[in-house]
């Protein structure tokens, strides 16, 4: 019998083009940052993606989603979590130059949970 991975969930709340580019990459991973995006900032619960998608990603791409993910959790404990603002405002602050390894570390498929328009 093989012991089962703990995993934990995250969710990023992202606009129609990284959407596309993880749909490009089989909904296994996430594009690499852009040179102005030194960190990939992946949120630790539903309510905070929520928020970011409605609030900030339709006024400014016309659309926004909530994807939810489950990552290694042992690989997950190098990130320290980051208050953002109030208790609820948390999120993982992944420097870009480790987002393949983080990619790898993927458990399973990144599914869109929450579509906004």
């Amino acid at each position: 019998m093989t012991e089962r991975q703990a995993t934990t969930a995250l969710w990023r709340p992202t606009g129609p083009e990284e959407l596309e580019l993880v749909r490009a990459l089989d909904w296994r991973g996430w594009p690499p940052r852009l040179p102005d995006q030194p960190i990939f900032y992946p949120v630790l619960n539903e309510e905070y993606a929520v928020r970011i998608a409605r609030d900030w990603n339709v006024p400014h791409s016309g659309a926004g989603f909530v994807t939810r993910f489950e990552v290694d959790s042992a690989f997950l404990s190098r990130y320290p979590v980051r208050q953002a603002g109030g208790r609820t405002i948390v999120e993982l602050w992944v420097p870009a130059e480790e987002l393949e390894e983080f990619n790898a570390h993927i458990v399973g498929r990144i599914e869109v949970v929450h579509a906004f328009t």
